[in-house]
Order: C-alpha cells, then structure tokens, then sequence
C-alpha cells in the first residue's frame, strides 16, 4: 500500500521542476502546519476557492478543488489507519462510524478553525462579503487541499504526523465513539454524495399537554417520504425519521449493488 501510494504521489506530483517559491505563502503555511514545506504553489493553489475564478474556463486547474478531492482520500486513509492502530479489539462497524465523525465536514472545519485557516484562504470579495471565512464547506475543503498539498509536496508520513497533530489528537476519540450520531447530518450527507435535494423535515402531528407534548416529524427528500420519528422534541423527533430514513435508503443501495 505504501509502495502504491508513493509512486501514485510521484506521478500526481509531475516533473520534479517546481514553480518558484513564494516566500510568504511559504512562511504561512510553514507557520500553520510546523512543516518545513517546499513547493509553495501547491499552497497557494490549496487556498484558493473557486469563487475567486469565477467565469473562467480552467478555473478547476486553479482553484482547490482537485487537491481536495486528494486530500479527502489521503485522509481517509491516514484516519483509517490511525483507528485501525488505535483500536484493535473494535470491528468494522465501530471503525466505520467513528471515522465517518472524524472526517465530516463539521469536523475538518473545526479542525480548520483551530488552524485559523480561514484567514487564509482566497475568496471572492462577494463571498466574503456573505461570511466565507466561516463557512463549514469552505474551511473543510481547504482542509482537505491543504492535506492534498502536504501529500504531494512532503509525502505520507509527514502529512500523517500533521493530520494526527491537528485533527485526531486534540479529540477524545472514546468520548466521540460513545456520542450518538447526528443522523440529519448522516442524511444529508448521503443526499449530497449523490446530487440529491436536500432532505427536508415535516412536522405531521402534534398531540398532548403543553408539558408532555409529542411531536411526530417526517423526513423527506424531493417527492419521497423515507422516514418518520415521534419523541417529546422536534429535534429528537427529526434525528428519528433521518435515522429511519438513512437506514432505508443505505438498504435500498445494498440490494441494488448486491442485484
């Protein structure tokens, strides 16, 4: 594996010629991450969101949306491993659920507000204008360039020792195995990774006392009902159907690649 993604690092990375450092981007950077880094245009280009090219043709060559998509899978990995390491007598399930808290786009963006990321990345002035700096995607997904960039420029190990410095060990990874899952945020998720609407929440009945009151919610997303919950809070009531409805539809996802 490692032996793969050395060569795959290599080969990402093209001719060894690198662009002219920059000295600043280089200082930050450094300063941020507590890595000697080299190839500050790899940086340069992992804090540049998409909204500063807008209207121009080439603007994925650009912006940080490649190095993200990198970042993602090299963090996956190093997170997986990490877990992998940490808990052996735990099974898949338990490994699944855990990364998938550590890797979302709440926890990378708090992860990159620990970094002060934000100040550094390169918005349009509209998007700023409407708060960019803070916003969860955008902080996220500069995490993950930033992790894309590290790879490339320094290779596995140095980008391992940063994700676990910034990310893994500022966390009680027992007390964040034992929260019960955000199930809206689960859903929502799943939703997006396949370009659906975004699941909506409908309160059906409302039934009891003022101090014993019930509510029952479903969970939609476009024309389709997939869930339902009933509990003594809208937002109890709202996990339940996104539970239900995660589960139905991670079933209906089974059959079909199993058909």
């Amino acid at each position: 594996m490692y032996g793969l993604l050395h060569r795959l690092q290599r080969w990402l990375r093209g001719p060894e010629e690198e662009p002219p450092a920059t000295t600043e981007t280089l200082e930050v950077v450094q300063r941020l991450t507590k890595l000697p880094v080299r190839n500050a245009a790899l940086y340069e280009q992992a804090l540049t969101h998409r909204s500063l090219l807008r209207g121009r043709p080439d603007s994925h060559l650009h912006s940080n949306e490649r190095l993200e998509f990198l970042g993602d899978a090299v963090l996956g990995f190093i997170v997986a491993a990490y877990l992998y390491e940490h808990f052996p007598d735990r099974n898949e399930g338990f490994l699944t659920r855990l990364r998938a808290k550590l890797v979302n786009r709440e926890a990378l963006a708090q992860a990159a507000r620990r970094l002060k990321l934000g100040t550094y990345v390169r918005l349009s002035e509209n998007m700023e204008r409407v708060g960019g700096r803070e916003n969860d995607s955008i902080l996220s997904d500069a995490f993950e360039a930033l992790v894309g960039a590290l790879y490339l420029d320094l290779g596995l190990e140095a980008t391992r020792a940063f994700v676990e410095r910034v990310l893994l060990e500022p966390l009680d990874l027992e007390a964040l195995a034992r929260r019960p899952d955000n199930y809206k945020s689960l859903l929502l998720e799943f939703a997006q990774a396949r370009g659906w609407p975004q699941p909506r929440y409908r309160v059906v009945a409302e039934e009891g006392p003022s101090h014993a009151r019930t509510f029952t919610v479903e969970a939609w997303i476009g024309n389709r009902r997939l869930g339902r919950g009933t509990a003594g809070s809208k937002k109890q009531a709202e996990q339940q159907a996104a539970r239900e409805a995660l589960a139905r539809l991670q079933a209906a996802e089974t059959l079909e690649g199993g058909a």
